[in-house]
């Protein structure tokens, strides 16, 4: 089986990788955004413009980087970077599978996609500036109608088999940040530091537990304790099927690739 994935791999690899072509970046912001945990005195976060992928990143697209970077491929990669399921899609790779978000990425990977094309992973706060937006506004968060469409596809089971990228944009022009996979970010466990440890270190697991709830500063979005929870859950080599990625790049910079 693991020799059919990587011959699959290497088939697949090299007939996209002219094709594939990383997603548009689209401006995302400036704007604040509230964190679910704040530091005193960061109840209010400003969030400089920055560009952000249009949807994730794809199957073709991370094909195309493995081409490039030999090294990331699943026979070649180093365990402390890649656990165990990494790359697992690419043993059934079809045509229509292609335009799929990748995913079993570890945050490692998704790291060195990001830099080959002279980005980054989103942080948290970009990312979830991001998400804030709705069809029609930059900031949808007090819209009790947009906060239950989210969670409602939280609470779906994983679909064995996921869409492809380009759901409906949001205010920014960005897709699929919802209703699609969860995605890596560059600060993924950030919120475990909470204002009271962030001198000596130490993991305050209690604020996502129960009554940990009532700390936080917007209680009626619910699916960003979801979000929160699943993030700190994560290591770095972890590959999950729901788990993908997308990158992002400050303004400045230049054109994106």
């Amino acid at each position: 089986m693991i020799r059919t994935a990587l011959a699959c791999l290497v088939l697949f690899t090299s007939s996209v990788a002219i094709a594939a072509e990383p997603a548009a970046m689209k401006l995302v912001g400036p704007g604040t955004w509230r964190p679910l945990y704040p530091a005193e005195g960061e109840e209010e976060v400003f969030v400089d413009a920055f560009l952000l992928d249009e949807h994730p990143v794809t199957n073709a697209d991370f094909a195309a980087f493995l081409e490039r970077s030999p090294s990331w491929r699943p026979d070649r990669v180093a365990e402390l970077f890649a656990g165990p399921g990494y790359l697992t899609q690419f043993a059934d790779m079809t045509g229509s599978a292609a335009q799929r978000p990748v995913t079993y990425v570890s945050w490692w990977a998704a790291r060195a996609y990001c830099a080959d094309r002279g980005a980054h992973l989103p942080t948290e706060r970009q990312w979830e500036l991001a998400a804030m937006a709705s069809e029609e506004a930059p900031d949808a968060t007090s819209d009790p109608a947009f906060l239950k469409r989210i969670l409602s596809w939280y609470a779906q089971p994983s679909r064995d088999e996921l869409r492809a990228v380009g759901g409906p944009a949001n205010y920014w022009g960005v897709r699929d940040l919802h209703g699609l996979v969860w995605e890596w970010v560059d600060d993924f466990q950030s919120a475990l530091v909470s204002v009271d440890n962030r001198d000596d270190g130490a993991v305050d697991t209690a604020q996502f537990c129960g009554a940990g709830a009532v700390s936080a500063a917007t209680k009626q979005d619910y699916a960003a304790f979801m979000r929160i929870a699943f993030r700190a859950s994560l290591h770095a080599n972890f590959a999950l099927k729901n788990l993908g990625f997308r990158c992002a790049q400050p303004v400045h910079t230049g054109p994106p690739r």
